[in-house]
């Protein structure tokens, strides 16, 4: 994907007027291979509504898979909690949110910063996977860059998520790395949760949701499947039910 507005971070000021005088921040987190375009639609709705958004580009996103090859789950995270940060600074009260990587990512902030944070929303986040090959990552990563893209699991027709065409394997090797740590920051989480997850997903099997219905900690969780997407959710048939229960969810946990 070339580095274009596409792929350009989000930043929009709270508006209190429309939230009773009070300035809430959400935080929204792409995917791994993505970029912000994913999820601009999303932040945008909410943004309508009176929250300030922040939509970090993660490094290494939005630019080539070359150069994301030389990124880690580290710069990923790093990038993530200065945009939480920044809402912290700026906003009276700070929800989360991510897709995919990005709920992985959210997951451990929230792990790590629960008290500071009023609600956690995530869609098909992925903390685990079945798939056997990835067990050969570590030798792999050092003998090939990439292999195909996992890129466009929509079922909505004529969308495009603006995704890399190669999945970088040094990259993938980090995140799949930092999956373990994620997962037993879990029962840490006592912050409200909204779960929401595709029914039928090419990209992130059922270990993920299987881990986190049994290890997350908070007892204010919403379970919400979504019938009529793939993956990339926030551009498919239910994003306008992902906004809608968000923006729902939101006004609740910080009420």
């Amino acid at each position: 994907m070339p580095d274009d507005a596409r792929a350009d971070p989000l930043s929009l000021p709270a508006r209190p007027e429309f939230t009773g005088g009070k300035k809430i921040g959400v935080l929204l987190s792409h995917g791994f291979t993505g970029s912000p375009f994913s999820i601009k639609p999303w932040a945008r709705t909410l943004a309508e509504k009176g929250y300030a958004v922040e939509v970090p580009r993660l490094p290494g996103h939005g630019t080539t898979w070359r150069e994301m090859n030389t990124t880690t789950w580290a710069d990923w995270y790093g990038e993530v909690s200065r945009a939480f940060d920044k809402l912290l600074a700026e906003n009276d009260v700070v929800v989360v949110g991510g897709l995919s990587m990005g709920a992985a990512l959210v997951l451990q902030l929230a792990a790590e910063r629960g008290a500071e944070i009023a609600g956690v929303i995530v869609v098909n986040a992925a903390v685990a996977t079945k798939r056997k090959d990835v067990k050969l990552l570590p030798v792999l990563k050092h003998l090939v860059p990439s292999f195909p893209a996992i890129a466009n699991d929509i079922k909505k027709p004529g969308q495009d998520e603006y995704a890399y065409p190669r999945t970088p394997l040094k990259a993938a090797h980090s995140m799949m790395s930092s999956w373990p740590g994620v997962v037993e920051g879990l029962g840490r989480i006592t912050t409200p949760v909204l779960y929401l997850r595709s029914t039928e997903d090419h990209v992130v099997d059922e270990l993920s949701e299987g881990i986190i219905k049994e290890q997350l900690g908070s007892t204010d969780v919403t379970w919400s499947p979504l019938e009529n997407s793939y993956h990339v959710a926030t551009l498919d048939h239910d994003a306008d039910r992902i906004f809608e229960e968000s923006a729902a969810f939101i006004a609740r946990v910080t009420a």
